[in-house]
């Protein structure tokens, strides 16, 4: 069983171990900065507001890189003055210069390192995003492991360590559930994390719009979402029964110590290694498979590997991989 702390309030019938710490930071959403399509930014626009100067830039990219694991090449440079002149506005601040010493004074203690990372961080998601993990999952890794014997066992637990709004880890909860209509003796319990605030509360609230909605089955929408009575409204919501098994959790993916007692049966952490340098990318591995029960499984996403980690697992599918018995 999952036990949350006090400042991490559990949904009822899901519940996860996840001991607070006192910076209380968190994998970036699926992803972390990208070029997006700021361009010149809103800064050229606005009389009396310098860009960021080199040394500024040098400053902050070290201080992103260290805290977030987030590499910053000058080519993100544009969009990282474009994303925090948004929070330099919304502060009321004159400019850059005093926007790093607000961020750097000592009496912040982080402080603003929250504010920031909701600033920058992108949070790219979609429900069934790179389809054949799960058709992986309900087709093969549940069958063929667990059979019709998942009684006699504890709950199949799922971290999904970049949650972003949600998309995610509902989908894995449509996909047990799918499983469990066949095993009435199955349980499972997920938990999503991600380093953003805001996008954690949006996916406790379960609520997006139709189009977003489109890649889940039509049947599983039927069973899985509710729509508005308002036929004016284009929005629907996961049904409490799966929002029940879901637990979502702020957690930084650069802590060197998680929190977490349990040991998952899967973990995905796809598209987040990417964006980080290859020390950093080890590093997060590492802590990853200590997090797997032995025979559990990692998915990466499609555009990253394993190759040269050395981490001690086997592939079995693209992108996915098991740890030995």
């Amino acid at each position: 069983m999952f036990t949350a702390s006090a400042r991490s309030p559990c949904p009822r019938g899901s519940e996860v171990t996840v001991h607070a710490r006192s910076h209380d930071a968190t994998p970036v959403s699926g992803g972390g900065l990208d070029g997006g399509k700021e361009g010149a930014s809103d800064i050229a626009r606005t009389p009396g507001i310098a860009g960021l100067s080199d040394n500024q830039f040098r400053r902050l990219s070290t201080y992103i890189e260290r805290e977030l694991g987030i590499r910053m090449p000058p080519a993100k440079r544009i969009m990282l003055e474009s994303r925090l002149y948004k929070r330099i506005r919304l502060m009321k601040l004159e400019g850059f210069e005093q926007y790093l010493e607000y961020v750097f004074d000592p009496a912040q203690k982080n402080g603003e390192l929250l504010h920031m990372i909701d600033a920058v961080t992108t949070n790219k998601t979609d429900f069934f995003r790179e389809s054949d993990h799960f058709d992986f999952l309900l087709r093969r890794l549940l069958p063929e492991r667990y059979g019709d014997h998942w009684g006699v066992r504890a709950p199949f637990r799922v971290w999904s360590t970049a949650s972003s709004t949600g998309e995610e880890p509902y989908t894995l909860a449509m996909v047990l559930q799918e499983f469990r209509e066949q095993h009435r003796d199955f349980s499972y319990q997920i938990l999503g994390t991600d380093i953003s605030t805001q996008v954690l509360e949006r996916g406790r609230k379960a609520v997006y719009t139709e189009d977003r909605v489109v890649p889940v089955p039509e049947a599983m929408q039927r069973k899985y979402l509710l729509r508005s009575k308002d036929r004016n409204s284009r929005l629907v919501r996961v049904k409490p029964e799966l929002r029940s098994r879901v637990l979502f959790h702020r957690l930084n993916l650069m802590d060197e110590d998680f929190g977490i007692r349990e040991l998952f049966e899967v973990i995905f952490c796809r598209n987040v290694i990417i964006y980080f340098d290859r020390e950093n990318q080890t590093r997060l591995l590492r802590k990853l498979y200590r997090q797997l029960r032995p025979g559990g499984y990692l998915f990466l996403g499609h555009s990253e590997t394993l190759a040269g980690m050395e981490l001690p697992v086997f592939s079995v599918a693209p992108t996915i991989y098991r740890k030995p018995e």
